[in-house]
């Protein structure tokens, strides 16, 4: 099941309400790293249900359908490490 995107959501409001706050620097960035976590968090849940699903869907039916979605998951991946 995949982390909900409202969770995600809810810690950049947080993020946001505590800079109207004039939170302390730290303490923002310790709420950014977690809005960091849980986006990477939600994008690895997705990468790892498109693997499972529209991936493996690919291969069963092989050929140019499966080198397409290989190489689309290759770029995703590539843009989740940059």
């Amino acid at each position: 099941q995949l982390p909900r995107p409202r969770r995600v959501a809810g810690r950049v409001r947080r993020l946001e309400k505590m800079v109207d706050d004039d939170t302390y620097c730290i303490d923002l960035l310790t709420q950014f790293s977690a809005v960091t976590k849980a986006l990477e968090a939600f994008a690895l849940a997705l990468l790892d249900d498109h693997l499972g699903s529209c991936i493996k869907d690919a291969v069963r039916v092989g050929g140019s359908v499966a080198d397409d979605k290989i190489h689309e998951a290759s770029q995703a991946i590539a843009r989740l490490v940059r």
